[in-house]
């Protein structure tokens, strides 16, 4: 059983804790309010699966906190260092133009995912719908964004035309999220990286880190039954499967997520899902998570809901998370031998979402 260190026991420092890497194979759920050290503890689990496991992770990063994880810092361990330096990290960004960019395709978007975007419903736009539907098989020639919306206008089918004025007019193929004809994060992720970040924080549109979400998770998700594993780290997940939806890309984000959680396990699709409150998550997907990382928690209302999804976890251990320090955790379920409070270990790479320091003297 491959054991990965991730600090030391709470009460005693010479005791050190360790997970199972194996059962990294359940999905697990990390909450801790915010300057809980929720974010850098998740990095100190990351690098140990990085160091001792070959389970490629996805990294779906909306405040570029691990866009510097495969940097490392000034640590008495150099060969974890090392062996991290050279791991293959693939880093996509939208937060930085010199670095390689995240990408997608309108046009590998299922239809659906494309309906959604372009705001079109089955029933109130159902002319718009069907000719959304019957366009991939009609336009052959189409084979980026710029052909296909040239092919809808030059039609002589009026549909087409109209279906041509709502994408202009919405401006969705503006986005910087497109490929055109670049790589994709579908082709990164293909290849199994050890990891890929996906930096979605630094987009001009409110929908196209949602829309690169789902286009990576459907595509996961087609192609399920190559049952290739991958551990799907959402980070602040509460904007990737909220309890309700405000948008139809953000509802097929969650029923995709929820879907996941229920039955991709037996596919190799596991999920680690982080966020500031349970309460903030959908429960369908919630419900589904076996490992437990419960950092500081002060509201009453957080700590009810955690109690009852996760009974397995003592009560008395789960109320003395309102007293945890910075770098303090709870860690339970099936990734653990029993419940323990735990002190962080320290970080090899570099964090790179640190708080803004408060400006002081004249």
């Amino acid at each position: 059983m491959v054991q990965l260190t991730v600090g030391s026991h709470r009460d005693d420092a010479t005791n050190n804790v360790h997970l199972s890497a194996e059962k990294f194979n359940r999905h697990t759920f990390w909450c801790g309010q915010s300057g809980s050290g929720k974010t850098y503890a998740l990095g100190v689990v990351l690098e140990q699966l990085l160091l001792h496991t070959r389970l490629p992770m996805l990294i779906l990063d909306p405040n570029a906190d691990f866009t510097r994880l495969h940097e490392t810092r000034g640590t008495s361990d150099t060969g974890a260092a090392d062996a991290i330096a050279s791991s293959d990290i693939r880093v996509l960004h939208s937060t930085r133009r010199d670095q390689p960019q995240l990408r997608t395709r309108f046009l590998s978007l299922p239809l659906t995912s494309k309906a959604a975007v372009l705001q079109l419903d089955p029933i109130a736009d159902a002319d718009e719908y069907n000719v959304l539907l019957h366009a991939d098989a009609t336009l052959t020639d189409a084979v980026d964004q710029a052909t296909y919306i040239t092919a809808l206008r030059a039609s002589d089918n009026p549909g087409h035309q109209q279906l041509a004025r709502r994408i202009e007019n919405l401006q969705v193929l503006d986005w910087d999220l497109w490929a055109r004809g670049d790589v994709a994060a579908t082709d990164v992720i293909d290849e199994r990286p050890q990891a890929t970040v996906l930096d979605l924080g630094g987009f001009a549109h409110p929908a196209e880190p949602k829309v690169a979400a789902l286009s990576v998770l459907e595509h996961l998700w087609a192609h399920r039954d190559e049952r290739r594993p991958i551990l799907i780290v959402i980070d602040e997940a509460h904007n990737i499967c909220p309890p309700t939806a405000t948008s139809a890309v953000e509802q097929l984000l969650i029923d995709r997520v929820v879907q996941i959680a229920a039955e991709g396990r037996k596919f190799g699709l596991w999920l680690l899902l982080s966020t500031q409150r349970p309460t903030k998550i959908h429960p369908n997907v919630l419900s589904q998570c076996d490992n437990l990382c419960l950092m500081r928690m002060n509201a009453p209302r957080d700590l009810a809901e955690l109690a009852d999804t996760f009974g397995f976890v003592p009560d008395h251990m789960l109320a003395q998370s309102p007293e945890f320090r910075q770098g303090e955790a709870l860690f339970a379920g099936g990734f653990i031998r029993e419940p323990t409070h735990t002190h962080m270990g320290t970080r090899i790479t570099e964090e790179g979402g640190a708080d803004v320091a408060v400006p002081l003297g004249l």
